[in-house]
């Protein structure tokens, strides 16, 4: 089974829950996994999977807790092609920059020669006011990539 790193953005929980509650889920489906609230580039295995869990803050912007991770990934730009990802934006479609953080991020690992798998998931908390919710039957047609 696979080792599975989840990497938070999250301004209020609702990333780190989503986390906490697809952790859960993949454990149970007999994965390895770890959950990054502070992520750092050096401590992270770039030949791994990452499951990328954020939340658009403000107008289009990384929360605070990822942002450190985003300026490392711009300014080393290092080689992730062995990577390979997911990634769960959660935003509000009420603004123009709905999901921004996780499109932006997702672009980020691809310029950078990560290889996603799936589709990215694009959670609508004005739709979806629990998050964990969607992101659980989008983990079900996750699942199939990781064997």
């Amino acid at each position: 089974m696979a080792t599975i790193t989840l990497i938070t953005g999250s301004t209020l929980g609702g990333a780190e829950y989503v986390a906490d509650h697809l952790a859960d889920m993949l454990s149970e489906a007999g994965h390895q996994t770890d959950i990054v609230n502070q992520a750092d580039l050096s401590a992270l295995d770039p030949d791994g999977i990452w499951l990328l869990i954020c939340s658009t803050h403000g107008a289009g912007e990384f929360p605070d807790n990822i942002q450190p991770f985003v300026i490392q990934l711009r300014e080393e730009q290092p080689s992730l092609q062995q990577l390979k990802y997911g990634v769960i934006a959660i935003g509000d479609s009420s603004y123009d920059t709905f999901c921004q953080a996780g499109k932006d991020l997702d672009q980020l690992l691809q310029d950078c020669g990560a290889h996603r798998l799936g589709e990215r998931l694009e959670i609508d908390v004005q739709r979806d006011p629990v998050p964990e919710d969607p992101a659980e039957m989008w983990l079900e047609t996750w699942l199939p990539f990781l064997s």
